[in-house]
């Protein structure tokens, strides 16, 4: 009998779980976007949600955050867990799921790597190596 191996190990999760996930998505971009939530550090910031991602049994969202220019990021998180649960209610409302997840928010460092990604490309050893290569072929 063959077995079929799961392919949530190698994509970040199932079908399911990333199409829930992205549902979440919208719709915490959406109550932020709309000002839904009453709390001055948050009015006062934009706020991309460029990812979600589930848990396997879909209790729990860990909602990647970054406000526009990386400003006060510590605050935002700290805001966003403060409303954890508005937030959460609302995203029951909005998506129609048997049970609302919990959430948790996180920062989204990818800016950051490919920053720093970007920065090592830029520095004289890598530029000549980069240049010997061409110069090689």
């Amino acid at each position: 009998m063959a077995t079929r191996k799961n392919s949530s190990s190698h994509s970040g999760g199932s079908q399911r779980q990333l199409r829930v996930g992205e549902l979440i998505r919208h719709a915490v971009s959406d109550i932020l976007s709309q000002g839904g939530v009453h709390d001055d550090t948050l009015a006062g910031h934009i706020i991309t949600v460029p990812e979600v991602k589930m848990s396997p049994d879909l209790k729990l969202a860990t909602v990647y955050v970054m406000p526009l220019g990386g400003r006060d990021t510590g605050e935002v998180l700290e805001a966003l867990d403060r409303n954890r649960k508005f937030l959460r209610g609302e995203v029951a409302h909005r998506v129609n799921l048997k049970f609302a997840p919990d959430l948790r928010f996180r920062a989204d460092e990818r800016f950051d790597e490919a920053e720093r990604i970007e920065k090592l490309l830029r520095t004289p050893a890598v530029q000549r190596d980069l240049k010997h290569d061409s110069d090689d072929e």
